[in-house]
């Protein structure tokens, strides 16, 4: 027996874990020695990930980065502008990110996690904040400015001619889309611009020798025809100067008049003919001592003011109390009406001795595949209590859309006809899923179809059904084209044309910041957040409840 083992070597075995070594051939090189991956804590870390070389690779970074910074600055360009530090630091840092997450091999789930995080925060987060923040302030016809805003507003406004005001010929400009007076004094010489900022020289201005310009740089010059054509606008327009104001006179002239109200900065007031009105920072305006304000304010913080209105007000909080209790019940009533005709349709067309189910499932689902926005519009022409083709099929004179209960029936009958295929449609797919040995087992244990479907069928359509049956209700608590386009929110009570009988939140929220009563953009800013808490709660507990989430494979 010979031993194979040269004197003084001991046999060793392979440690756990190590990498066995092949046995080399004669003659062949050596192997390059084994590198083992590198630990952390016991664990073995991924390979390290390399940039691929090469001229192609290298240009592809350099284009990469450099559309990435041309984004940054595209977006950063109007926030510098409008000196939005704020706004300037928040694309700095998104830009630093994107280069952060895409300028390195490595960091691969930030790659696919930094859009999807970016879209979440300017399309979700930041219209949450951006309203929050709104419902805080008094924003609205009115306070739509500063302070300093709103006195120029009130001294022009309050301009009259006396009878030895200035007289100058008037040339109606055009610049950016905004009217601009271009002004030539005929006791002095050269050409005076006029905005919304007061009056500038204008240098480089030409003019005939009636005074009229003719042409000036930066300015595009209307003739009569295109001034006449915005004479509304112009009538509007005043620039203001010290102690007044300028306004037009016709096509070719204009004034400069006196304000009736000025401003006197001692006092923090607006003077007029026997009158002050003070500065109200509370309330964003110049209130007298009888109460009475001046129509132009400005925008200040109010707190926790609108927030609370719906339940301290008395003017809206029964409106709002009215429009919540009738906005639930059309969410829940529209979800329980369509979910149960889709689903009693899907189970008669999902019996095995039904025939032609194609004809007749095309057939159901064609006001699904209809525009909704023009379909409601159509039934709105049909529920006319004149010449609609309701009242003259069924040969009655019924005013659907005139008293609250009739109008309530009618949008739930619309909502019905629009909502139901889809519900259809998702409880057919359902039904197509639950195993038949279910049913055929429950048949053999002597259910009856009843039992079957109470204890089988139903239980699994609504596990299925339940995540599509929380969005309905979503959908539907804030359906502003189901409403606006068919009633308007309508009927309304003659002592209160400011909620109507088929209002929602929605709508009652559109008709406070866009109404004709003033818009109260703040005010409805604070409704639109309980909107948002109502159907995120309700889709909470929902959700929960129905155990739409619960991971079904563990």
């Amino acid at each position: 027996m010979t031993d194979d083992t040269t004197p003084g070597a001991r046999a060793t075995a392979p440690r756990r874990g190590s990498r066995a070594v092949p046995p080399q051939r004669p003659g062949s090189a050596p192997e390059p020695p084994h590198r083992p991956r590198p630990r952390l804590r016991g664990r073995l870390l991924p390979p390290r990930r390399e940039w691929p070389s090469g001229p192609l690779a290298l240009a592809s970074r350099l284009l990469a980065a450099g559309l990435l910074a041309g984004l940054g600055l595209l977006a950063a360009a109007p926030l510098w502008a409008g000196r939005n530090r704020v706004g300037l630091a928040l694309v700095a840092v998104a830009t630093g990110a994107a280069l952060f997450a895409y300028l390195s091999p490595r960091r691969l789930p930030a790659k696919y996690l930094f859009p999807t995080t970016l879209l979440i925060l300017l399309f979700q987060v930041f219209p949450i904040a951006y309203t929050l923040e709104m419902a805080t302030t008094n924003v609205g016809d009115g306070h739509l400015g500063s302070k300093g805003e709103a006195i120029t507003a009130i001294e022009t406004s309050s301009v009259r001619r006396s009878p030895d005001s200035p007289q100058f010929r008037l040339t109606v400009g055009d610049r950016g889309g905004r009217l601009v007076l271009l002004l030539t004094d005929p006791a002095a010489p050269g050409v005076l611009l006029g905005d919304d900022t007061g009056t500038h020289p204008l240098e480089g201005a030409a003019t005939d020798p009636s005074g009229r310009v003719t042409a000036a740089p930066g300015v595009r010059v209307l003739s009569a025809g295109e001034a006449a054509g915005r004479s509304a606008e112009l009538t509007r327009t005043v620039v203001p100067v010290p102690g007044g104001g300028i306004r037009t006179q016709g096509l070719s002239s204009a004034y400069r008049g006196d304000a009736e109200l000025r401003y006197d900065g001692a006092c923090d007031c607006v003077r007029g003919p026997g009158r002050e009105y003070r500065a109200n920072p509370a309330t964003g305006r110049f209130t007298a001592a009888d109460g009475s304000s001046l129509p132009q304010g400005w925008k200040v913080r109010v707190g926790l003011a609108n927030l609370v209105a719906p339940f301290t007000d008395d003017r809206i909080g029964p409106n709002v109390l009215g429009v919540f209790v009738w906005n639930t019940g059309y969410a829940v009533g529209v979800v329980a009406l369509t979910a149960g005709l889709g689903i009693g349709l899907a189970l008669v067309l999902h019996h095995p001795f039904m025939r032609a189910v194609r004809f007749y499932r095309t057939l159901v689902v064609l006001p699904y595949a209809m525009p909704a926005f023009a379909m409601l519009l159509v039934w709105r022409d049909m529920f006319n209590a004149d010449f609609g083709l309701v009242n003259r099929l069924l040969g009655v004179h019924v005013d659907w859309l005139g008293t609250a209960s009739t109008a309530r029936v009618s949008v739930l009958l619309v909502q019905l006809w629009l909502g139901f295929p889809y519900m259809f449609l998702v409880a057919t797919g359902a039904l197509q899923s639950i195993p038949g040995e279910y049913l055929e087992a429950a048949q053999v244990d002597g259910a009856g179809p009843w039992q079957r479907f109470r204890r089988i069928t139903l239980p699994l359509l609504l596990t299925a059904m339940g995540p599509l049956l929380v969005s309905a209700f979503a959908f539907n608590f804030n359906n502003f084209n189901g409403i606006f386009l068919i009633t308007s929110g309508g009927p309304f009570p003659a002592d209160d044309p400011t909620v109507g009988a088929t209002d929602l939140l929605i709508t009652y929220t559109y008709r406070m910041a866009f109404g004709q009563q003033g818009a109260q953009y703040g005010l409805a800013a604070a409704m639109s957040v309980y909107v948002y808490l109502v159907v995120a709660l309700v889709s909470i507990i929902s959700f929960r409840r129905t155990s739409a989430f619960k991971e079904t494979d563990r």
